[in-house]
């Protein structure tokens, strides 16, 4: 039987080098690709400082709404990295010292050749419950506490980490995608578009105006579960950019990213 179901998940991204502008978030988009590859869409994604009482609040706000909540960042050695003691708050959990994550860390860094101190081993704490997620790139594993993942900041690792995470992902409906775009400036494809997406609730339709070569335009992008319904919006948008003057370009126009 095909799944129909939407499956819905959100990211919180921890770190106040993120909102600092110090570090580029690398994470979400990855995510977002890969988890629609598992009929997983992401919803939503928050960006919290290194405090306690904010993460812990959007914690029970995203994992109460949303099928997964995938954490990233505040997981390492440093006084600063609190992701840990905030989830174990959260689900009312001990913060313990994981045995066998202790073992994974303590055998990596024996392999490293580098002194064992209490700062490294803060890497293997954890929620008395959580279920631990491998991490074969520095050893120190991520975990899992009901439908929430905690995952490095770094993207290797986080990459690493949501490999390991899969098996524990159950899917829904995957999502297509197609793109038209043209010539046609925003603001005045905008009425009709509206109309269409009205027409089409089963499609989101996304809006992405650029100005490019000297002339303004629109990549219109859209997304659902069956690709003949797609193919029919798009025709009828296809029809619309010709009405207005317009030539509909498959697969949208390329333009470059910094002015996109």
């Amino acid at each position: 039987m095909t799944e129909t179901r939407r499956v819905a998940a959100a990211v919180l991204i921890i770190g106040n080098e993120i909102l600092s502008g110090r570090t580029k978030d690398a994470n979400l988009a990855y995510l977002g690709l890969e988890l629609n590859k598992l009929g997983i869409q992401l919803r939503e994604a928050r960006v919290v400082a290194d405090i306690e009482s904010e993460i812990i609040e959007a914690l029970d706000a995203l994992r109460a709404k949303f099928d997964y909540v995938f954490t990233t960042g505040g997981i390492g050695p440093t006084h600063d990295d609190i992701t840990s003691a905030c989830v174990a708050k959260a689900f009312g959990q001990t913060l313990i010292r994981h045995p066998e994550a202790e073992r994974l860390l303590r055998e990596r860094i024996a392999q490293m050749g580098v002194e064992v101190t209490e700062a490294r081993l803060k890497m293997a704490e954890t929620p008395e419950h959580a279920e631990l997620i491998e991490n074969p790139i520095s050893g120190a594993p991520g975990y899992k506490v009901e439908n929430v993942f905690v995952m490095a900041g770094i993207p290797r690792i986080m990459q690493a980490m949501f490999e390991g995470a899969k098996p524990h992902l159950k899917g829904g409906v995957t999502l297509e995608s197609l793109t038209v775009g043209s010539y046609v400036p925003e603001g005045t494809i905008a009425t009709e578009l509206s109309l269409l997406q009205d027409a089409y609730p089963d499609i989101d339709i996304g809006s992405y105006p650029f100005f490019f070569d000297g002339r303004p335009g629109t990549n219109l992008v859209f997304r659902g579960p069956e690709t003949d319904r797609l193919e029919e919006a798009a025709a009828r948008l296809c029809d619309l950019i010709r009405n207005l003057g317009g030539e509909p370009v498959e697969g949208g126009v390329e333009v470059p990213k910094s002015d996109d």
